[in-house]
């Protein structure tokens, strides 16, 4: 099938390739020329494990092509998916101009019939926007067009996104026209043969269901974050208590990990987002806001650690900080616990000597050159000169570290761990103290 996707960002671009491996043909399109100049030279301008092997691969074999004219996308496909980003308003609601100016951009040029897919995570009715605004464009060109706008939201987690789109735990559509559902459970086929996955529903139903998804997850981390508190204050260790209520299969494992909050383009947008519509409607969601707002505080954490231990202030301090990335496996610092604190350890004069895996870049771009931020090469050279160590994201390769080495670089002999990386009580025994995420430890004051 002949497809078209607006928007390369990283669920467009994830998206077209998973879709052109099985052999449709895909058409990107996006207004940056700068980014589809770089996918024309296999340059991704997002890290996610084996993205790029994939949009080489089927670009070369022509299965994928890039380009800035919106015209040509619109003719070369019927089903034309909408990707851009629906970043928050300044209240906090979805903003949904680039959304709308790309439905508008297709019914200036569309001269038949054309199935409007939503990618987008967006407020429920917006498909209902989409059409109004597209049929007004064509009531202005004296064109009835066909046109049908469905809702086929991602679930895509940052790190395994190409496993979540080729292997699908369910594939939502809404829609109320039984031709658009034919067309895509033959665009879905591929994804779906072992057992059905789809799901069709009504739109409104289908663009909920990817609110509620994404709240009920960053509501299991901001409650897991809440018992930490209570368990720091109570002398508990959250890890074992985790453990404990975890094997009811009721809960589950996932999403429980307690930690210094959670980031990304996703959670705290949509936690937002829902509150937002929620109070357009006149309706208080007081669970959403509470989230949110233990979210806010939970990324203040690891900064109050560091204001206790060290009671006389961090001034003059250098601060070793493993993981920029608001998760492994990903280059994403979009709402980063990490930011929270290299912020806040700025503030009060201190400086940073950051690694991560694959953030650097990124990071360097947010920040730039400074006097009190330096870029290290390994994680063992950002030990190098430093007071004490501050883990952020759990990347595997900090999993398993030298101890010893860190009790002879680190001038405090401090770890002050957001992921609850390590067993307290081996840490200790290496000479080092060791502060988590409620791990039932009092922090004792240097000196």
């Amino acid at each position: 099938m002949n497809v078209t996707v607006f928007g390369v960002g990283y669920v467009g671009l994830v998206q077209a390739a998973v879709l052109a491996d099985v052999g449709h043909y895909v058409c990107c399109v996006d207004v940056d020329e700068k980014k589809i100049e770089g996918l024309k030279n296999g340059v991704i301008p997002i890290f996610e494990p084996g993205l790029s092997e994939l949009v080489r691969t089927n670009y070369e074999k022509k299965r994928l092509e890039f380009t800035t004219d919106a015209r040509k996308g619109v003719q070369h496909a019927e089903l034309l998916f909408i990707a851009v980003g629906t970043p928050p308003d300044d209240d906090g609601s979805a903003d949904l101009q680039y959304v709308l100016a790309v439905a508008g951009s297709i019914a200036a040029l569309m001269d038949e019939g054309k199935i409007i897919i939503d990618k987008s995570t967006v407020p429920v009715g917006t498909a209902d926007k989409v059409r109004a605004h597209m049929t007004a464009v064509l009531q202005e060109r004296n064109l009835e067009l066909p046109l049908y706008v469905a809702s086929n939201p991602e679930f895509l987690k940052e790190g395994s996104a190409l496993d979540d789109c080729m292997r699908p735990e369910r594939i939502i559509i809404g829609t109320d026209c039984d031709e658009v559902e034919e067309k895509m459970r033959e665009l879905y086929e591929p994804f779906s043969r072992n057992h059905d996955k789809i799901m069709i529903m009504d739109v409104r139903s289908a663009e909920f269901t990817k609110y509620a998804a994404n709240c009920l997850l960053a509501t299991k981390i901001s409650f897991m974050n809440e018992m930490s508190n209570l368990a720091e204050r109570l002398g508990v260790d959250i890890e074992q208590v985790r453990r404990g209520i975890g094997s009811d299969s009721r809960i589950g494992y996932q999403f429980i990990y307690p930690g210094c909050g959670y980031g990304g383009s996703c959670f705290p947008k949509d936690v937002q987002a829902l509150e937002r519509s929620a109070r357009e409607i006149g309706y208080e969601a007081q669970i959403l806001r509470a989230v949110e707002s233990v979210n806010y505080r939970q990324k203040e954490k690891l900064y109050e650690h560091v204001c206790t231990f060290y009671p006389d202030g961090v001034a003059g301090k250098t601060f070793a900080v493993w993981g920029l990335s608001f998760k492994p496996k990903t280059d994403d610092m979009r709402e980063a616990s990490s930011r929270v604190l290299i912020e806040a350890l700025w503030k009060a004069g201190a400086k940073v000597q950051a690694y991560d895996p694959e953030a650097m870049e990124e990071a360097q771009r947010l920040y730039g050159n400074r006097d009190d931020f330096t870029l290290m090469g390994t994680k063992e050279a950002a030990l190098h000169g430093a007071d004490a160590l501050v883990i952020v994201t759990e990347w595997k390769s900090f999993r398993v570290p030298d101890f010893k080495a860190m009790r002879s670089e680190l001038r405090d002999t401090v770890i002050f761990d957001g992921r609850n990386l390590y067993d307290p009580a081996r840490v200790e025994a290496m000479g080092l103290a060791y502060y988590g995420i409620g791990r039932g430890r009092s922090i004792k004051m240097n000196g």
